[in-house]
């Protein structure tokens, strides 16, 4: 028998976000915001070079300066 989450054509990791997601929306006001603030995730990431770790970035403000930089072009 298989499962639910994979008979309807989802891989396990989007299965569990979207099972949280729905357990989050389900809690009251106070319990509710904690929860989705937890649920936020902010990827980070360095250069590296000879060795040296460079100047940590947030994911998505590179990106959107990426996306910037090329508009201009």
């Amino acid at each position: 028998m298989t499962a639910a989450w994979k008979a309807a054509g989802l891989t396990y990791n989007r299965y569990l976000a979207i099972a949280a997601r729905t357990v989050r929306r389900s809690l009251k006001d106070g319990p509710r915001l904690a929860a989705e603030r937890r649920g936020q995730m902010d990827l980070r990431f360095a250069k590296w070079e000879n060795g040296k770790q460079g100047e940590v970035k947030s994911l998505a403000q590179a990106n959107n300066e990426a996306l910037a930089k090329a508009a201009e072009k």
